[in-house]
């Protein structure tokens, strides 16, 4: 496995770094990797070493860095407050996040068919990305706020994810997605927020698993062009 920082530029000419991680030998596709609100941290670099260990040529934007180059964080109560006031901003100015998240594809499209996963406030990015970008598969994580831009529709294969005891997404949000997009395979796991993170203590290894099986499943069934598993 090869690992490189990148200096990606959008369409607007901003300039970003981003997180890459190669596979040994040919890969089988490509993954943008979706930050949660603490930036490309530790935890959003693991994943994207593990996209790659799976055989995945793989990419994590730093969507922040128009705001707050080179942030990251932890998981205590200022990492919190901190991650979130950047979020605001972010969704303030999502055409030019998703306009990052685009230069992030199309840094890694030469190798094949691209799918997109997001975590936290990726989740809901990766939504947005699936219903205007040119992704071939989504798989969004506790993606908050997707209930205000449900009237957009995902043009490629799309699965969530939510806890039963997320407290900042209330089930009845997750529940119209559902009714509005019943193509969707939307999961829900009995679980809290963040469960994907083995860093925070809401991690849940059980929902983790179920929900990366899942996400496996997709990708290799709409990014590896037919190929046997």
């Amino acid at each position: 496995m090869m690992q490189t920082t990148l200096t990606l530029t959008a369409a607007d000419g901003h300039t970003f770094s981003a997180y890459k991680a190669e596979p040994e030998g040919t890969p089988f596709g490509a993954v943008v990797v979706v930050q949660e609100i603490f930036g490309v941290n530790a935890h959003i670099r693991d994943l994207v070493e593990r996209w790659a260990a799976v055989g995945y040529t793989a990419i994590a934007p730093a969507l922040y860095d128009r705001w707050a180059p080179s942030f990251e964080a932890g998981y205590g109560p200022g990492d919190v407050d901190k991650g979130r006031s950047l979020k605001a901003i972010a969704n303030e100015n999502l055409e030019k996040v998703i306009s990052d998240v685009d230069a992030a594809r199309a840094a890694v499209a030469d190798v094949g068919r691209v799918g997109v996963v997001g975590y936290c406030w990726g989740g809901f990015v990766t939504y947005v990305a699936a219903c205007r970008l040119d992704f071939q598969a989504a798989s969004g994580y506790y993606g908050g706020g997707i209930n205000e831009v449900v009237d957009e529709a995902p043009k490629c294969p799309t699965i969530l994810h939510f806890g039963d005891n997320d407290g900042s997404i209330p089930l009845d949000q997750v529940e119209l997605v559902r009714a509005k997009h019943p193509d969707i395979g939307v999961h829900i796991y009995q679980a809290g927020h963040g469960f994907n993170c083995d860093m925070r203590g809401s991690y849940d290894p059980r929902a983790t698993a179920i929900a990366g099986m899942r996400t496996v499943q997709l990708f290799e069934s709409a990014l590896r062009r037919g190929e046997g598993v």
